[in-house]
């Protein structure tokens, strides 16, 4: 994991926002939308750009971001995508921070 590369995306308020959304999804995100929802696949990525009151360019993007440096993933089904928060990648970042600093 690249530190740089992880704080840079965590640079972004509604980035952070949505490491914290997808915590907790049902805190979160409306019953209805999550009516399916399954823990193994996340939530979809409409209903996150829905939340962020982003373009879903913007959206993707931002997802994109938090992806590449490890924080999140991504399944595909269909034509949908969904994300989920990469639990293992986040508690290997709290260590290194706390070993670095």
């Amino acid at each position: 994991m690249e530190l740089l590369m992880v704080f840079k995306a965590l640079s972004n308020e509604t980035r952070i926002n949505m490491l914290i959304w997808l915590k907790q999804p049902h805190l979160h995100f409306p019953a209805e939308e999550l009516e399916d929802y399954d823990a193994n696949l996340g939530v979809c990525v409409s209903d996150i750009t829905q939340k962020a009151g982003l373009s879903p360019s913007t959206t993707s993007d931002y997802l994109s971001i938090l992806q590449k440096c490890g924080l999140i993933e991504a399944t595909r089904v269909g034509q949908w995508t969904y994300y989920k928060r990469n639990e293992g990648a986040i508690k290997t970042l709290n260590k290194l921070i706390q070993k670095a600093f």
